[in-house]
């Protein structure tokens, strides 16, 4: 047996090796100075933080800088004590800089050195927000047509360098969800690979794998942006950053969470176009719109609005605000975030860590003599007791809760400790909302409503009580997705709302006073009229808007 050996192979375990025990040299050392080592090998690296410190001043004092965001940046160090790294970090700080230690092997040094090349040939962002509206991005989401492009642009990314390529790829990655509308970005790491998907209408939609290699990088240039921990991987951490596009901010929400083979990530996309929605584009019906008017008009009062996490309860609050803005009356909201800039009304943002939370900005946003006043969520019995009580004395107050149903919103306020006898006194109006997806008007098809469908759909159209809800409503004939390029082979494209409703009157004062159930407070609102969320779904089923199977998987029809 003929034994080959393979100089170049046996060269590259040695460098590896050496490599290795580098980074671990540098480990030990750093538990010694009590400083967090990172490998910068695998570290993406903000050319704009290069700027911090000429190339030859950073060779010479051996420290150099690798992020930037706002006035805090990031610097890798081979010796905390050496005078020229001490006077270096003297003189960045002096420039206002806010300096996070690293310790970091030669090797990662050079690779930082090696960036400074690339410097002349990049433009400088503001710092902590991601600039991606030159030209190639901008002509990108003008050419995009579906999911197909984006996986072409990605794929014949990672066939480039490594080293070159991670700031491009998640360029792309984040154009593509704006291109395609996509609520959230998840990179979903397994034993082999890494998934990427998009939230697109709600429902995730996969993209493609990534090899870990390349997620490790991406991970990196995500934490930076986002100004997490890059040393920190067993705790759920929270950041954010902005993009600039074509004038307008983008806010990217970015959650990191320990998963069993690596952290997982979800970016959520706050783009104000997709948020602001008129309140006629909604999907509520002309009948519940005008009744919700009626309620608007009035100078005080609460109008809640419930839902689980993601049903389009802000959206819709900020719709109301829109509609009711005046130069004659001020306007407060409290949110946590401020998803959206509404001109001519003041807003604020609560800051948990910081004891600014949602019932003290209400408090606050009280001595400011408000007309209206829009509090993001009830989450405590605090908040709810002085946005009750601010109904109660001259205040119209919008706000979120979490239940289920309409139905539930009075329940719920009793659970938190809230007086039953001001509950009803105070609501003018409690609402409940789901969001649908809308079928593709390019390929859906048309089918006839037989056997168990046809029994369902006459036993629910039978139980909506005010009957001028079905002028013009046929029960023939529903339609069902297909999927084309168009919608990204989903057979859906957009979204909009089903709601239902419920007022404070006799009957539900009445109700409310035996602390009651979501169901007897159902029964004490049928004399009302107001179709229930599937009854409104079923309607725009009829219409030819949605699907059963879509309403199905949003309210449970079947």
């Amino acid at each position: 047996m003929t034994v080959v050996f393979d100089e170049d192979k046996q060269n590259r375990r040695v460098e590896d090796l050496k490599k290795r025990e580098a980074e671990n040299l540098t480990q030990v050392m750093a538990e010694k100075y009590g400083i967090p080592y990172l490998d910068l090998s695998v570290t993406a690296i903000n050319i704009d933080a290069l700027r911090v410190i000429k190339e030859s001043e950073a060779e010479e004092a051996g420290v150099v800088s690798f992020n930037l965001i706002d006035k805090k940046v990031s610097l890798g160090v081979l010796s905390p004590e050496n005078p020229k790294t001490k006077e270096a970090i003297a003189v960045i700080e002096k420039k206002g800089y806010i300096p996070t230690l690293y310790m970091v092997s030669l090797e990662g040094l050079k690779k930082v050195l090696d960036r400074y090349k690339d410097l002349s040939f990049s433009f400088e962002t503001k710092s902590g927000a991601l600039d991606i509206s030159n030209e190639e991005i901008t002509n990108f989401l003008k050419e995009v047509h579906g999911i197909d492009d984006i996986k072409k642009l990605i794929e014949d990314i990672l066939k480039q360098k490594k080293s070159y390529k991670i700031s491009k790829l998640f360029e792309i990655i984040i154009a593509g969800a704006l291109a395609t509308k996509a609520s959230d970005i998840h990179l979903e790491p397994e034993e082999a690979y890494v998934r990427l998907r998009y939230r697109l209408d709600g429902v995730l939609v996969e993209i493609l794998t990534l090899d870990l290699e390349t997620f490790n990088l991406l991970l990196s240039r995500i934490k930076l942006l986002s100004g997490l921990k890059l040393n920190v991987k067993e705790k759920a951490q929270d950041g954010r950053f902005s993009i600039k596009l074509s004038g307008d901010d983008i806010e990217i929400r970015t959650s990191a969470l320990p998963g069993a083979y690596n952290e997982s990530i979800v970016l959520r996309v706050l783009n104000p176009k997709s948020i602001s929605v008129p309140l006629e584009e909604l999907g509520i019906h002309p009948k519940l719109l005008a009744i919700l008017l009626e309620e608007m008009e009035k100078p005080n009062g609460l109008i809640l609005n419930t839902g689980p996490t993601g049903s389009g309860k802000t959206t819709t609050l900020y719709a109301f605000l829109k509609k009711m803005y005046s130069p004659e009356i001020k306007i407060i909201t409290i949110e946590n975030p401020i998803e959206y800039h509404l001109p001519g009304i003041v807003q604020t943002q609560t800051n948990e860590k910081k004891g600014y939370n949602f019932s003290e900005g209400l408090r606050s946003a009280l001595r400011q003599d408000p007309d209206v006043i829009m509090v993001g969520e009830i989450r405590d019995g605090e908040t709810a007791e002085i946005a009750i009580n601010s109904a109660l004395t001259g205040h119209l107050v919008f706000s979120t809760l979490h239940t289920n149903n309409a139905a539930g919103t009075y329940p719920r306020l009793i659970d938190l400790g809230v007086n039953p006898k001001t509950i009803t006194s105070a609501i003018n109006i409690a609402m409940a909302q789901r969001l649908v997806r809308k079928l593709c008007v390019e390929c859906k098809k048309e089918v006839l409503i037989e056997g168990e469908t046809k029994t369902l759909v006459e036993k629910i159209t039978a139980r909506i009580t005010d009957r001028s809800y079905l002028e013009g409503i046929q029960t023939e004939k529903m339609w069902k997705s297909v999927g084309c390029d168009k919608c990204n082979k989903t057979g859906y494209r957009g979204r909009l709302g089903i709601y239902e409703a419920i007022k404070s009157d006799q009957n539900i004062e009445n109700a409310v006073k035996e602390n009651p159930s979501e169901r007897e407070i159902t029964k004490a609102a049928e004399g009302q009229g107001i179709p229930s969320m599937v009854e409104d779904g079923i309607l725009k089923m009829l219409q030819g808007i949605t699907s059963l199977d879509e309403l199905n998987r949003v309210v449970e029809v079947l």
